[in-house]
């Protein structure tokens, strides 16, 4: 295969990837209004999009673990085939359903989820000639990931809106789908097979001193996302401009964008423990100017623009440490880990940050955030050691 045609099919899985994982950003809002319409109560919805938090952050790891053993194709095919079974028979449940039944549903999509995140970036090595072509293909994919989350909600909220909130639910589980089957159908999906070891780590990938500090460090970044959800929809609320806090979040989604262009065309982002802890560093006083933005919608998407360039840049220097810090047959496990912190992070961070919310208003919730990123920083600066990377090898394009 020539340079250029493997650039071609290396796109063309990417493309796919996102496609892939775009209902997994409509999901969350797409719930929780399809369960208010049949409950007519937030406080069952908000118990129903729980338990799909909850089934993701816990199948994630289960699924690319079984990834490890077994390759992509049949995991990615029979759990895509499982959450489109369930989303569709969420979406025919009819009004006045008992929460235990919606709440049942909502935690098996989640466990089922197809990993399609941490399938490709388990393949972003093998695709890449060299540690920076991989390093510029995970700052990509953190980037183009930005997309779905400005996209996804809108787009569930629109489709509901049209049609009904069951509707917007199937077509989720249509794309689940189609687009993970187009993306297990791929040739490298296909052909990936799982590093073998004389006997499996024990304990998994979370067995590298480096899994736990990434993974201790992005559950803290989670708890920052979190705590800035609560923080803008309480600011906007106290400004008598609720409406504002979506387009408010959307530019923050924009300010990951351009950062994660950026530090694509720059190299993909930190190499070493000491380079991620300053982009965290940074990412934290970002945040931090929150505070006093507080009191004004455009000071505050400002600050949300400033400070949402250094999420994808953080992110993919975290992704493109996985591959080395790993032990090599959990590789799949290890990137659905990274997620899962980020998920259990941010409900978390949301949880904690309400009642700072209601009580005091949202600046005390913007410094609980800014505070959430220092912990991030802390735990990567205290243990740089357990980050350090080997120089990767430069490979030649194989051809045909």
């Amino acid at each position: 295969m020539s340079t250029r045609a493997a650039h071609n099919a290396s796109a063309l899985l990417l493309g796919t990837s996102i496609a892939a994982r775009l209902p997994v950003t409509m999901l969350g809002v797409g719930l929780l209004v399809h369960a208010k319409e049949l409950t007519g109560s937030f406080a069952a919805a908000g118990l129903v999009t729980g338990a799909y938090a909850l089934g993701t952050g816990v199948g994630g790891p289960l699924l690319g673990r079984r990834v490890d053993l077994s390759g992509q194709t049949r995991v990615l095919l029979a759990s895509a085939f499982v959450t489109a079974a369930l989303l569709l028979t969420l979406a025919l449940v009819p009004q006045g359903a008992p929460t235990a039944l919606l709440v049942g549903l909502a935690a098996g999509v989640g466990l089922a989820t197809p990993p399609v995140g941490a399938c490709v970036r388990a393949l972003i090595p093998e695709l890449s000639p060299d540690a920076i072509a991989a390093r510029k293909a995970y700052a990509f994919d953190a980037t183009a990931v930005e997309l779905t989350w400005i996209s996804g909600p809108p787009l569930a909220l629109l489709v509901g809106a049209v049609t009904s909130t069951g509707t917007a639910i199937a077509v989720a589980g249509g794309v689940v789908l189609l687009c993970t089957a187009a993306f297990a159908a791929h040739p490298a999906s296909r052909g990936w097979r799982p590093r073998t070891a004389p006997a499996r780590t024990r304990g998994g990938s979370m067995a590298a001193p480096g899994m736990r500090t990434l993974v201790l460090a992005m559950t803290a970044i989670g708890v920052l996302f979190g705590a800035v959800e609560v923080g803008v929809t309480s600011a906007t609320d106290a400004l008598a401009t609720t409406t504002a806090a979506g387009p408010l979040l959307g530019v923050w989604g924009l300010g990951s964008l351009i950062g994660g262009l950026i530090a694509t065309r720059a190299g993909g982002g930190a190499q070493t423990g000491a380079g991620l802890a300053s982009i965290v560093a940074a990412l934290a006083v970002g945040h931090l100017l929150l505070v006093p933005a507080a009191g004004s919608v455009v000071a505050m998407g400002a600050a949300l623009l400033l400070a949402g360039t250094l999420i994808a840049p953080a992110s993919a220097s975290a992704y493109a440490m996985v591959e080395r810090v790993a032990p090599g047959e959990t590789v799949t496990e290890a990137f659905a880990w990274l997620a899962t912190a980020l998920a259990v992070g941010s409900a978390a961070g949301a949880a904690a940050a309400g009642p700072l919310a209601d009580r005091l208003g949202a600046s005390p919730a913007f410094a609980f955030a800014a505070g959430a990123g220092a912990l991030a920083t802390a735990v990567v600066a205290l243990r740089p050691g357990s980050l350090s990377l080997p120089r990767r090898p430069v490979l030649a394009p194989v051809e045909a």
